[in-house]
């Protein structure tokens, strides 16, 4: 499976016989960075807020997903849980679980604390972690480490933060990789991975903002 990541909680997962993802479309004008240019056989969207819904940006969709639920698409088994808010005012917001034939994703998209243990529950195993990390209307950086230590994944791909070209009000990267004991970390242009070299500590991915908007498929 490749993992791309297009900025602030926008993904691309590509894994060949299986359905394309794409989480979280944004519109560049609330956001920044480019417009996105994407295709996909599913979309999903954590929550109706401009930088997480913009649907129009994704071409070829054939199943939009926006609620908890379970699917089976295209190879890919899906479960969709809507999270308990504990602040009046929070918007309702989906946590997403990919199953790709047993190598599985999470994305947390804006949630706003930390999991419940039933909500851990019905996530269940998580070998791949998406989590906001930048604060703002979402994780802060010592919250989103409680969530890894919860979890225990085999990676964690950390989003929404302060990026070069981002309109939003967010923490950097460094109070994250500091919270997980990290002092420095090279980024990379995606995460090509397997089940049999996911590891068995628990590591931290930094995705480059891939600023072309576009996979290389679709350039």
């Amino acid at each position: 499976m490749e993992i791309v990541w297009y900025g602030h909680s926008c993904f691309r997962f590509i894994e060949r016989g299986m359905s394309s993802i794409v989480t979280d479309p944004f519109d560049h004008e609330a956001v920044g960075f480019e417009p996105l240019k994407l295709k996909a056989d599913i979309v999903t969207i954590s929550h109706d807020a401009p930088g997480h819904n913009f649907t129009s940006a994704v071409k070829g969709t054939i199943h939009k997903l926006t609620g908890a639920g379970e699917f089976e698409i295209g190879g890919v088994f899906i479960t969709g849980v809507m999270t308990e808010s504990k602040k009046a005012g929070d918007s309702k917001n989906v946590l997403y679980h990919f199953d790709f034939d047993g190598l599985t994703v999470v994305h947390l998209g804006d949630v706003t604390q930390i999991p419940t243990q039933s909500e851990i529950e019905t996530l269940g195993n998580v070998n791949i972690l998406l989590v906001p990390v930048g604060g703002g209307n979402s994780l802060n950086a010592s919250k989103a480490a409680e969530v890894v230590s919860l979890l225990e994944p085999n990676i964690v791909i950390p989003m929404h933060y302060a990026v070069d070209g981002s309109k939003l009000e967010l923490d950097p990267i460094t109070k994250f990789l500091k919270e997980m004991g990290i002092a420095t970390m090279e980024s990379v242009p995606s995460l090509k991975v397997t089940r049999s070299n996911l590891g068995e500590d628990t590591k931290v991915v930094v995705l480059d903002v891939n600023r072309n908007g576009a996979s290389k498929e679709e350039q």
